[in-house]
């Protein structure tokens, strides 16, 4: 069954709706979940003392904690290509697409994706100092993101390239 061009716009701008509401979310919980490791670092302490064995609570603490900080500016990039992408949703809903302002938009997008990207590799250090302490955090490098970094780099200088040559063709006319 193919969808009508609306349907899908319309489909994408609820998603992408959903999405980035549900993203501020996750920042709030990253937020209070900071702030409550504090009060709470004692029963923290306490409990992964006891369980498993292995785990050594007083390494994995402030591991968590700097996880935590260093998640929140994966929310505002995620945050911002989100909003990105809902304006350029918008513009095709317009039926004008190609206008330098998507341009701006997909290079945006690409610096978060790759600020996401440069994130994640902090994450592995992150895992691999939690497996030091005893954990089990599972983390895989993934070269998905990276190509996506590139492939919105090319897509935003394709997007450049096709409006300075719609305005040239403009001017012919």
């Amino acid at each position: 069954m193919v969808h009508s061009p609306s349907t899908a716009l319309g489909a994408s701008r609820l998603l992408l709706a959903f999405m980035r509401a549900f993203n501020l979310l996750v920042g709030v919980g990253l937020i209070v979940a900071l702030i409550a490791s504090f009060p709470f670092a004692a029963v923290f302490l306490e409990f992964f003392s006891k369980r498993p064995p292995s785990i050594d609570p007083s390494w994995m603490l402030p591991v968590l904690r700097t996880w935590m900080l260093l998640a929140l500016p994966m929310v505002a990039a995620v945050h911002i290509s989100l909003s990105r992408l809902m304006d350029v949703v918008r513009t095709v809903g317009a039926g004008d697409p190609f206008v330098p302002e998507n341009a701006v938009r997909l290079k945006t997008i690409a610096w978060c994706v790759l600020a996401t990207q440069l994130l994640d590799l902090s994450f592995g250090v992150l895992a691999a100092m939690l497996n030091a302490a005893g954990s089990n955090v599972e983390w895989k490098f993934s070269l998905t993101g990276w190509l996506a970094v590139v492939l919105l780099f090319v897509l935003a200088s394709v997007f450049e390239e096709g409006t300075r040559l719609r305005g040239e063709m403009e001017a012919m006319i």
